[in-house]
């Protein structure tokens, strides 16, 4: 049955999925303090460490708290701008690494490529390292970062996957999903990578300033966080909020930006007029000089956004986004939402919705386009499909986000021409059954297209 908002009950709680954008808008703009906490469960308690962080936890002081402290402290313009470095080295090792690729006459497994990418970026911004052990001979990621990034997608799949213990607390502990076993084997690893790295850290910056006075300059996201003190010079955090807030940071960095251009690549190869599109924008903007493309080239890559955007739209990387509890009983729509109910915004149903997208199953990048020359941000402040949601609840990440989706697509298609396997006449774009993801991560043939030198930078 077609309805843009719905009700189902599990146990006490009223489950409320919403395709609306009409509705979605009332909801995170103009009624988004009332729809401001987050449900709890048994992954959320798990990898928050006891709701310790600014994402998943409920509302409340501690929410506030950690929200207020990556506000002003992890992703405010000031150190947006000073990590621009180490965001700019991963966009060279991506290069670096798919041209040794090519040096062997070997295909290119872009869902490697592009998670390996996110997950260094965010271990260098928050352990100025890019690796956990040794990396590959082709600069590809090693046992321990594939460890690392599988249990980080491992963590989003269970993150608020339907288990019948969140609405029946009793059930936890008999894990008759299976999902605890799943959920505490990505905390072991965790634990395992993060911890000894952030302990050391907490004793050694905690230890200088006791003997020495001084602060140095930070270096990462962890050194930010160990250094921030309350009013009485006291450390403002414990190492557990340190280790709950930097898994999260983690957790949110990895899934969209590798997501989204996997599914563009996989849409180009079936439409090659778009690459080519695409690939002719950056030439323009980037000029006749050789250059690699860098972040200040962004705002005038409108059609390589438009590209992402309409991935986020046809292929976003979880059929809803992340759940919203009610505070009080809300009127919607004409709606009653009762205190403690789930909403939840279908990202499917919103970005595949017929009544607002013409053809809303093929992809189509000019759709975001109007014709003008202003700037195209990913963000869709219509909620006509869901990038990085809106309202007290919205991503506080967007500016990293962006900045990281965009270098990764741009740097691809830059530096390689892209081609189907030998023998192979079509990309399977079929979703997978446990998620929204490729059911068989995309393999292409890569080809460089830039002066040599320019892979050794």
């Amino acid at each position: 049955m077609k309805t843009d908002i719905a009700c189902v009950r599990f146990g006490d709680v009223h489950v409320i999925p919403i395709i609306s954008p009409k509705i979605s808008r009332e909801i995170l703009r103009k009624k988004d303090a009332t729809f401001a906490s987050r449900p709890t469960s048994f992954a959320a308690s798990m990898f928050s460490r006891g709701y310790k962080t600014a994402v998943i936890s409920p509302f409340g002081d501690q929410w506030k708290k950690m929200r207020r402290i990556l506000l002003s402290e992890i992703l405010c313009p000031e150190r947006h701008r000073f990590f621009h470095d180490k965001r700019t080295k991963e966009a060279d090792h991506l290069l670096q690494y798919v041209y040794n690729k090519t040096k062997r006459h070997e295909y290119v497994d872009i869902r490697v490529a592009v998670r390996h990418y996110c997950g260094n970026v965010i271990r260098s911004l928050i352990f100025n390292k890019r690796h956990f052990g040794k990396p590959m001979h082709d600069g590809g990621p090693g046992a321990n970062e594939i460890e690392h990034v599988n249990a980080l997608f491992s963590s989003l799949e269970y993150l608020y996957a339907f288990s019948i213990s969140d609405y029946f607390p009793q059930l936890i502990g008999l894990n008759l999903d299976g999902h605890e076993t799943f959920i505490k084997a990505a905390c072991e690893t965790f634990k395992k990578f993060h911890d000894p790295i952030i302990d050391e850290r907490v004793n050694q910056l905690r230890r200088e300033n006791k003997e020495v006075g001084v602060h140095p300059e930070p270096q990462d996201y962890l050194d930010i966080l160990i250094m921030l003190r309350d009013k009485k010079g006291r450390p403002l955090l414990t190492p557990d909020e340190i280790k709950a807030q930097l898994t999260e940071i983690m957790m949110a960095a990895v899934d969209n930006p590798s997501n989204a251009v996997e599914w563009i690549l996989a849409e180009m190869m079936k439409n090659p007029e778009i690459l080519q599109k695409a690939v002719d924008e950056i030439d323009y903007i980037v000029g006749k000089d050789p250059r690699l493309v860098q972040e200040a080239d962004i705002p005038r890559l409108n059609y390589l956004k438009a590209c992402i955007r309409e991935a986020f739209r046809l292929h976003p990387i979880a059929p809803f986004s992340v759940p919203h509890v009610a505070m009080e009983d809300a009127n919607v729509a004409g709606y009653l939402i009762p205190k403690g109910s789930h909403v939840l915004l279908s990202r499917v149903g919103l970005g595949r919705n017929p009544d607002i997208w013409h053809k809303p199953l093929e992809f189509k990048p000019e759709r975001h386009l109007d014709g003008g020359s202003s700037e195209l941000a990913l963000a869709e402040p219509d909620m006509r499909f869901i990038s990085f949601s809106a309202g007290r609840r919205g991503c506080i990440a967007q500016n990293l986000g962006t900045v990281m989706t965009v270098m990764l697509l741009a740097r691809l298609l830059q530096g390689f021409s892209w081609s189907m396997p030998r023998g192979l006449s079509a990309i399977d774009l079929v979703e997978s059954d446990k998620n929204l993801h490729l059911t068989k991560p995309l393999v292409l043939q890569a080809k460089p297209r830039l002066p040599l030198s320019m892979y050794y930078v």
